[in-house]
């Protein structure tokens, strides 16, 4: 069990989302830091996410999976704030086309609302919100934003989610047409667990 007043060794991410841990691992990965997941973890709850913003789920699902397995563990939660559909799907993003919609379902409910809306009124951003709670209870976040315009269709092959109907203007490209790398240059997620690593990076070579 690790406390406040321990270094950290090893993480949890807290998510079953592999395309989440591959791109989590990338991004934390060179703070030489042992990264667990919840596949190491079967017997771990499921969480309800059920806030009203991204924080607050974030926070439920690293203090749960803390409180759950003993280790630091980090979690993030994503919103999809479309400036069209009055900040919609936002903390629901994930399951916007139902519980257990696919990544092409929730995109293709996006496009078919924003039917016929002009470019100049499909803004949107990205919002993730990563927590890290430690098992003795203390916790902190670290937000990141994308700003981009949604799309008319989807375009590319990279990437997860909403990335294929997510232009970013000053590249000329979805998140989809992006690579790994590109991505986590610009990326909302990769901007949050930037500052999560710095968060993280005193307290994995030296007591808090």
């Amino acid at each position: 069990m690790h406390s406040t007043e321990e270094s950290i060794e090893e993480i949890l991410l807290a998510t079953r989302n592999p395309d989440k841990v591959r791109e989590l691992a990338l991004l934390l990965g060179d703070l030489g830091i042992h990264i667990r997941t919840l596949a190491d973890f079967p017997a771990a709850p499921e969480v309800e996410e059920d806030g009203t913003t991204c924080k607050a789920n974030a926070l439920k699902k690293a203090r749960e999976m803390a409180s759950a397995t003993g280790l630091p563990s980090v979690a993030d939660d994503t919103g999809l704030e479309v400036d069209a559909l009055g900040g919609r799907p936002g903390v629901f993003a994930a399951r916007y086309a139902g519980e257990n919609a696919t990544y092409e379902d929730n995109c293709r409910k996006l496009l078919k609302e924003l039917e016929g809306v002009p470019s100049a009124r499909r803004t949107a951003r990205f919002v993730t919100v990563a927590a890290l709670a430690m098992p003795g209870g203390h916790s902190q976040v670290a937000t990141g934003t994308l700003a981009g315009v949604i799309a008319e269709k989807c375009v590319g092959s990279q990437g997860f989610g909403y990335d294929p109907v997510f232009f970013v203007s000053e590249l000329g490209r979805t998140l989809a047409e992006l690579t790994a790398d590109e991505k986590n240059r610009i990326s909302h997620r990769a901007k949050a667990f930037r500052s999560m690593a710095d968060i993280l990076r005193p307290v994995v070579s030296k007591k808090l």
